[in-house]
């Protein structure tokens, strides 16, 4: 007997957690897949976080429920972050800490969205953003900025989405998936349409903001008037390699940070202690590996555009930002090996998974249906094998 609710049926499972299963089945089988579908960094987390949260343990300080918006220390310290490298006037009032940053954004919505809300997603977008809007019981409502214009939609189109039912705008910068990253100049247009319409908040995903390449990452929440219309998200996930330890936060406006705290009182409370005093580590310490990591990437682009400029038919602009490659792959879209016809890019993700053993994700989970997303958050030899293996397996489709 299966009485799920209509809430969860209507959601779909996490492309990129399904591709990875896919993967881990593969190799259960003795395949040898390469993944390249998690957003997840190749390094470990820094040997100062890690003895951050021996010591919390040895001194056993740190054993019963901490205070569910996170530990005052941490709270103080990320609102210093924030002041000092994003311009934010903040205090650690505007700061609730919680479990990874996709948990922070779900505390958000539904702490502010009523049934029938519409939020604007811009496209293309992280997968999990129009599931959560889903559960909260809101609508999406996408406007998409193609490979033409760098994956970035723009300012006008926005303002043609805005009706009397739009409560909030999400973004990500330097975006997952594409990788595009809005320039000041961009936001602050972005900024002026929000500020036209009364009752918007924006909820600027910024938990990628240590991997850009551009020269600047801005935070809309600087510009005037948008603090108190701003939810900044972050973590410690990508930029300390601490995917595992669960942490993420947001800065917002003390009357909701107020009501996320609440919510989160009711959900799960506090995260775990020990991972909160790593990330005061994190936040308070030695940035160098941050630095070092962000320069492997770096230096990761290139190698992975130059390997995909030797495939025929695979489109791709340079990202700015993050570890992913978001080529455009329609050009495969109708030809088949074999009995395996590829009509999308769903059936191109599987067919480089069965015949490259490569694990990618559909475009199509990220609202571009035309692409696929690559990690390359692996290493140097990792990324040789695959594309050789990738350029092998799209040069047998005719």
């Amino acid at each position: 007997m299966s009485n799920l609710s209509d809430r969860i049926n209507a959601v779909p499972v996490s492309a990129t957690l399904a591709m990875a299963q896919k993967a881990r089945e593969y190799k259960a089988k003795g395949i040898d897949v390469i993944s390249l579908s998690l957003g997840e960094p190749d390094f470990k987390t820094p040997k100062h976080v890690q003895e951050a949260a021996k010591k919390a343990i040895d001194e056993g300080l740190y054993f019963s429920y901490p205070p569910v918006p996170g530990y005052p220390e941490l709270r103080k310290g990320i609102a210093e972050k924030l002041q000092k490298e994003n311009g934010i006037q903040c205090t650690e009032n505007n700061i609730v800490v919680s479990n990874g940053a996709k948990h922070s954004i779900a505390n958000v919505f539904l702490s502010i969205l009523n049934p029938g809300d519409e939020v604007i997603v811009f496209a293309p977008y992280w997968v999990s953003y129009p599931a959560m809007v889903a559960l909260a019981e809101g609508k999406s409502v996408f406007i998409e900025g193609g490979i033409e214009q760098d994956f970035k939609a723009t300012a006008e189109q926005l303002e043609a989405a805005i009706t009397d039912k739009t409560r909030a705008i999400i973004y990500s910068s330097p975006c997952n998936p594409s990788g595009a990253v809005f320039n000041r100049e961009e936001l602050k247009a972005i900024a002026d349409v929000v500020l036209r319409h009364e009752n918007i908040i924006v909820i600027a995903d910024e938990i990628y903001e240590y991997i850009n390449f551009s020269g600047e990452h801005v935070s809309i929440a600087t510009f005037p008037g948008m603090f108190d219309r701003t939810v900044t998200v972050n973590g410690f996930s990508k930029g300390h390699a601490m995917t595992g330890w669960r942490v993420g936060y947001i800065c917002a406006p003390e009357w909701l940070a107020k009501a996320v705290n609440k919510m989160q009182g009711q959900m799960t409370s506090g995260v775990c202690s020990i991972a909160q005093r790593a990330a005061i580590a994190a936040v308070t310490g030695d940035m160098e590996p941050t630095r070092e990591m962000a320069a492997a990437y770096k230096r990761r682009r290139k190698l992975v555009l130059d390997l995909i400029s030797e495939i025929s038919g695979v489109k791709a602009n340079e990202p700015q930002g993050a570890f992913y490659v978001f080529p455009d792959v329609s050009a495969f879209f109708g030809k088949s090996h074999g009995d395996k016809v590829i009509n999308n890019a769903d059936d191109l993700a599987m067919y480089i998974l069965e015949e490259a053993h490569v694990s990618v994700v559909t475009g199509s989970a990220f609202g571009a249906p035309d692409c696929i997303r690559i990690s390359y958050a692996a290493s140097d030899e990792n990324l040789k094998t695959a594309f050789a293996k990738i350029k092998e397996a799209l040069t047998q489709l005719n």
